[in-house]
């Protein structure tokens, strides 16, 4: 059985900068899984029709179809119930705390400091879907928006519930990651991948968290392509 990851690529297809993809990614090696991960992109919507979705992450499990990044986070838990990552009741409900500060809070100060990179970083087929989506979105220019100050600024407030924790173990789910460290660090591999703006610095701790959460799995996050490594075949 081949396990398959619909997974969000760039300008080059081993660019992967999806921060819901890179959650389950993580997931997935956390659980010890393989998955043979498909390059998509924003304009091959038709590529997921036998999913019923439009988006990716989609993962296809033997006869399993699963969308959505916390939902698959969930199969992944239900199926593979060795290593948890939500587990259930109240440590399930957690989850989705840090599912909903991740996507509220920290990416859009991200998305705000690093949005033209980003356009960049998307392949140039999908850069005029991307920027009417979201500039029908924002209400204003990607142009506009854009502002590396107030982002940074904006970032900066939003990590401090990070600070704390770390403060007091290595990671969010205490001695090793597990879901609330993969829901949230899935943001930071997103901005990775396509920009090289410093969005933390060395002397916070969640720089050091950062630093243990690429070299989990092998290294899964450090050896992932960023656009700093192929950006000068495509100008």
């Amino acid at each position: 059985m081949t396990r398959v990851l619909f997974d969000l690529c760039g300008i080059d297809e081993g660019l992967r900068f999806s921060p819901y993809c890179w959650r389950v990614r993580y997931a997935l090696a956390h659980k010890g899984l393989e998955v043979q991960t498909r390059p998509w992109r924003f304009s091959e919507k038709q590529a997921l029709a036998f999913a019923d979705h439009d988006k990716v992450p989609v993962l296809v499990d033997g006869d399993e179809v699963v969308t959505d990044s916390y939902e698959i986070l969930r199969y992944l838990d239900r199926t593979y119930p060795e290593a948890p990552l939500l587990g259930e009741g109240l440590a399930e409900a957690r989850g989705r705390f840090f599912k909903h500060y991740a996507e509220r809070s920290l990416a859009p100060a991200m998305m705000r400091t690093i949005i033209m990179d980003l356009l960049n970083a998307i392949h140039p087929d999908d850069r005029a879907y991307f920027r009417e989506s979201r500039e029908k979105r924002f209400g204003r220019t990607l142009e506009e928006f854009h502002s590396p100050a107030k982002g940074l600024a904006q970032l900066d407030a939003a990590l401090e519930p990070l600070r704390g924790r770390l403060k007091e173990a290595d990671y969010l789910d205490g001695v090793a990651p597990a879901g609330a460290d993969y829901l949230v660090f899935g943001s930071f591999m997103w901005a990775r991948c396509v920009s090289s703006a410093d969005l933390v610095s060395n002397a916070d701790p969640v720089h050091g968290w950062l630093e243990r959460m690429l070299d989990q799995h092998g290294g899964l996050g450090r050896k992932a392509l960023r656009i700093t490594d192929i950006e000068g075949a495509y100008r």
